[in-house]
């Protein structure tokens, strides 16, 4: 999944990590420089660190509000406060993706993931990177989303946030390439 011309976004990881209280893990911060906020094949979406905005209300769309989303959801589902737990992404099967947050080096945060097909949190020991890697290549007992999309997709797609952006306000579906048919519809 090369990362296209233009991708990668600019951090100020110091004013978001301590805004979090916590440091982010460096292959996020690495994906982040690389990559940038955006989405793989129009299935899955993967945020930019925001600042925490610790109660006051959040953006409309991102970390922030979705990290808010997936604590109400645990505490729904298992009737108790999540622990810390972070949202970096988000798929269009409203499956959650989060660090579990919980110990001290967070290169050590599991990928914890809210599957809304089986309605249940599970915990996978490793990185976003490799968690990403793992989705691509197939190689976990089962997918762990709720759509076989990624799963196994040796050529994934990322398109940064601008270019998909842009690609849109040009008339064109951002995944094909070919002209969007609802080009302009929707404001």
């Amino acid at each position: 999944m090369p990362p296209h011309s233009g991708a990668g976004d600019a951090v100020d990881w110091g004013s978001v990590e301590g805004s979090w209280g916590v440091e982010f893990p460096s292959d996020y911060k690495n994906f982040v420089t690389l990559y940038g906020e955006g989405g793989v094949d129009g299935y899955l979406s993967i945020f930019l660190p925001q600042s925490h905005t610790q109660g006051a209300i959040p953006p409309l769309r991102g970390m922030e509000i979705e990290t808010r989303n997936a604590e109400r959801v645990w505490l729904e589902e298992k009737g108790e406060v999540a622990p810390k737990i972070i949202v970096w992404g988000l798929d269009a099967n409203s499956d959650i993706l989060c660090w579990r947050a919980t110990q001290d080096d967070a290169d050590e945060w599991p990928v914890l993931v809210w599957n809304q097909d089986d309605a249940q949190w599970s915990d996978y020991p490793c990185g976003m990177v490799e968690f990403l890697v793992r989705i691509f290549r197939a190689d976990f007992d089962e997918c762990p989303l709720g759509d076989l999309r990624l799963w196994g997709n040796a050529s994934a797609k990322f398109l940064h946030r601008p270019e998909e952006q842009r690609l849109r306000a040009a008339g064109l579906d951002p995944w094909t390439g070919e002209p969007d048919p609802c080009a302009g519809m929707f404001g």
